[in-house]
């Protein structure tokens, strides 16, 4: 299994041109890289203007930060993960930080979400983790628990072979604060074990389990490893190139 690398532009670039400048100077600072599987998620927005048909079965691949739990319908404003499968596009976030904060995305709605992705044949990167009031009270294991069993709740072995998981540690995102690469590998195992108890030992074993929460090129070696993650879900940097591909290339070493 090569590892992955998934970038999370979020609400970024402001202008297409930037989009393009980004999206194509990484392919060409990443050109050779054949140990990674990179995947790189704009605003919707993009994507039909960074995508190409005949090349994104390879580096980089392009990614969606979000879908709607119907195909399609009286949603304004909404994607469809259809409308996403159409295009070509295989990835999609599910469960960020972000969107259960800002928008009330609770474990409900992202079950529905993922349950259709997956559906589709589509590859949900569903992120769990734990704020700093909930890591402080010591329920980090019980929050993610919670999540794993409510996001998954009804998804059957056949499906769930398509998840990947991120672990994303709310505290550790945006405000310079780091998550130990011990922390994280305890996480990791507790990840692997809930899954391995729902699912089985062997499906436990080929879900990949990256992180995700102030990565740089300064730290993102440590998390595979150290803490033996399968890949890592890039921020900020992702949208610094040359940091970006820097980070892509060490991992790509291993």
């Amino acid at each position: 299994m090569k590892n992955i690398i998934i970038a999370n532009w979020k609400m970024n670039p402001q202008t297409l041109t930037e989009a393009k400048k980004i999206f194509n100077s990484v392919k060409k600072g990443t050109k050779g890289v054949n140990n990674v599987e990179l995947v790189i998620c704009p605003p919707f927005v993009w994507l039909p203007y960074l995508f190409d048909k005949k090349n994104n079965s390879l580096n980089p691949q392009l990614g969606a930060q979000n879908c709607f739990w119907e195909e399609k319908g009286a949603f304004t404003g909404e994607i469809s993960p259809l409308m996403l499968k159409n295009l070509g596009i295989k990835y999609v976030i599910l469960g960020h930080s972000e969107r259960r904060r800002y928008l009330a995305e609770d474990n409900k709605i992202i079950n529905k979400k993922i349950k259709l992705a997956l559906k589709l044949g589509m590859k949900p990167v569903f992120l769990v983790g734990e704020n700093e009031n909930e890591k402080m009270a010591g329920t980090t294991f019980e929050v993610i628990k919670n999540q794993i069993n409510e996001g998954l709740a009804g998804i059957s072995k056949k499906l769930i072979k398509n998840l990947l998981l991120a672990y994303e540690p709310v505290w550790a995102i945006g405000n310079g604060k780091f998550c130990q690469p011990s922390q994280a590998q305890t996480v990791n195992i507790f990840l692997k074990r809930l899954i391995a108890k729902n699912y089985g030992e062997k499906i436990a074993k080929n879900i990949p389990i990256l992180y995700g929460g102030s990565v740089d090129s300064k730290n993102a070696l440590s998390y595979l490893d150290e803490a033996g993650m399968i890949g890592i879900l890039v921020g900020s940097a992702s949208l610094e190139v040359q940091e970006f591909v820097k980070i892509v290339k060490i991992i790509n070493k291993i």
